[in-house]
């Protein structure tokens, strides 16, 4: 039997010390964690209920689609879209908005997400997760548009993270720091085991794609060249290199012990900003680790202040423990 704290008595707990507080946004997170719990149990099935594999299919992103991207985008939709807490929905997989079917309410809260970050790592089993962003709906109960999404990432009302992995893990922030919660499968609830997270403000393990070096910029070159250089270096000391190809798997890594995480601005695509999505990626991923005494940057300015010009905008991200990612930053501003 149990002894922590539930997911639901946290919410409820914190929905408390808020004046005017209706439940209407603890009742949306009960939704969200619902399809958490959905999809977290159909990536742990996997192969046994034939859901693995890709689709002849793309994304607005020009993205082959696996299986599971589908699924788990429809899992998201059919568990938020019917309460009556949303007036629409946005996702990586979808081209446009997601309007809530004339049968429901409308709300006044809008979500984003990406239901399945790292979804090409889920046919060798490693850790994938979902994304999430909640923000408030500029004209409460009117279907959304595309452009009541484009929100600067300081607006979020609520952020989190799903992990799949040897356990199931739920990230979250409501702009009061970050708390994490494992899922007890015997009672089939959210137990917080991770409370008040914070990132190490020094770090020596980065976490970059090698294979894109010889795109990168001057500051990033410079940055990752002493880093390999180790004790013999300018830096002094040695570090480690990771990368998992997933965004949530790393963004945890950093929560729990340190490290930057680092897509930048590369000349591999001129057309292409950066690879990272603001609105289901970055904003989300940066507003957490803010809270978490982290740093977000695009290398030249600070995401959580940048506004979204539209549903799919891409931008670069240097992220994770202050001083390291600091050192990146002042390169930028050298160069």
């Amino acid at each position: 039997m149990h002894t922590g704290t539930t997911l639901t008595q946290f919410i409820i707990e914190e929905q408390r010390h808020i004046a005017g507080a209706t439940g209407e946004f603890t009742a949306l997170l009960n939704d969200v964690v619902t399809a958490i719990k959905t999809i977290s149990n159909a990536v742990n099935k996997g192969a046994l209920i034939g859901v693995m594999g890709a689709l002849e299919t793309e994304n607005v992103q020009g993205e082959t689609q696996k299986k599971l991207d589908v699924i788990t985008n429809e899992m998201m939709i059919r568990n938020n879209e019917w309460a009556g807490h949303l007036a629409g929905m946005a996702s990586e997989e979808m081209d446009e908005v997601y309007p809530i079917p004339a049968q429901y309410p409308l709300g006044k809260y809008l979500m984003v997400f990406d239901p399945l970050d790292g979804s090409s790592n889920v046919d060798i089993n490693i850790s994938v997760g979902t994304i999430f962003s909640i923000l408030r709906a500029p004209v409460p109960n009117r279907a959304a548009t595309a452009a009541d999404f484009l929100q600067p990432g300081v607006k979020q009302v609520c952020a989190g993270y799903a992990l799949y992995g040897s356990s199931t893990m739920l990230v979250l922030t409501t702009g009061h720091g970050v708390n994490g919660f494992t899922l007890d499968r015997d009672i089939g609830e959210f137990i917080l085991t991770h409370p008040g997270m914070k990132i190490p403000a020094d770090t020596k393990e980065f976490a970059i794609n090698a294979s894109n070096q010889r795109f990168w910029e001057a500051p990033v070159q410079r940055y990752v060249a002493e880093c390999l250089e180790g004790s013999t270096g300018p830096r002094g000391r040695d570090f480690n290199m990771r990368w998992v190809a997933s965004m949530v798997a790393e963004v945890h890594r950093i929560l729990t012990r340190g490290g930057i995480f680092m897509y930048p601005r590369d000349t591999k695509d001129p057309g292409k900003a950066g690879k990272l999505r603001l609105l289901y990626e970055a904003n989300p991923m940066s507003f957490i680790v803010e809270q978490a005494g982290g740093v977000s940057s695009t290398g030249y300015e600070r995401i959580l202040d940048m506004t979204p010009e539209n549903l799919h905008q891409r931008v670069p991200v240097i992220l994770g423990s202050k001083n390291e990612v600091e050192v990146v930053l002042g390169y930028h501003k050298q160069a």
